[in-house]
This record gives C-alpha cells, structure tokens and sequence, in this order.
C-alpha cells in the first residue's frame, strides 16, 4: 500500500473520531454508533497493514489513541448523564406511586 493511501486511512480514521467525539457531547450516541461501525473497518484495514506500527507514524499513532481515550471520556460522560436522568425519572414514578397510595 502507498504511503499516500495509509495516510488517507489515518486522516479518515481521525476524522471519524472527531466526529464521534463532537456527536457523543450533542448526546447523539445513535450516530457514535453508525460512525463506529465505519472506524471499526477503517481500524481494521490499519491493523492488516501495520501502518502504526512503523515508526513516522508515531506521532498519528498517539494522535489517534487522544481522539479515542477523548471518546470514550464524552462517552462515558453520556452515560453518567443518562443514569442520572434515570434515576430521577425513577423517583419521579416512586413519588406518583406514593401519592397515588395516599388518595
């Protein structure tokens, strides 16, 4: 594979995460998920190759590993706020239950 190809799936895969990154803070995990599946190919194809593995790609190689350890903060930020959300529409039920009870 040329150096200009490897290149190319390197600057996709980058584009990918920060798309996911930007997607995952709008709480739009749907999309995180769909543009998952394409980084997944994407990864997958830089895997065969070793792209990363080679030297003067070091500096992409740790580039990309903060864009992924960046997604998955926003993620997990994501998933805080549901659970938080949870549990407040959880109390809100045990609330009309209660009220409901004391009619």
């Amino acid at each position: 594979m040329s150096t200009n190809k490897q290149i190319r799936l390197l600057d996709d895969l980058q584009v990918l995460l920060e798309k996911q990154i930007g997607l995952a803070k709008a709480d739009n995990i749907s999309k995180v998920e769909v543009l998952g599946e394409q980084a997944g190919f994407l990864v997958e194809k830089i895997t065969q190759t070793g792209i990363l593995e080679l030297p003067e790609f070091e500096n992409r190689r740790e580039q990309l590993q903060k864009l992924y350890d960046g997604l998955c903060l926003a993620i997990a930020a994501q998933k805080h706020e549901t659970i938080e959300k949870l549990s407040q529409v959880r109390k809100g039920k045990k609330t009309i239950a209660a009220y409901r009870g004391s009619i």
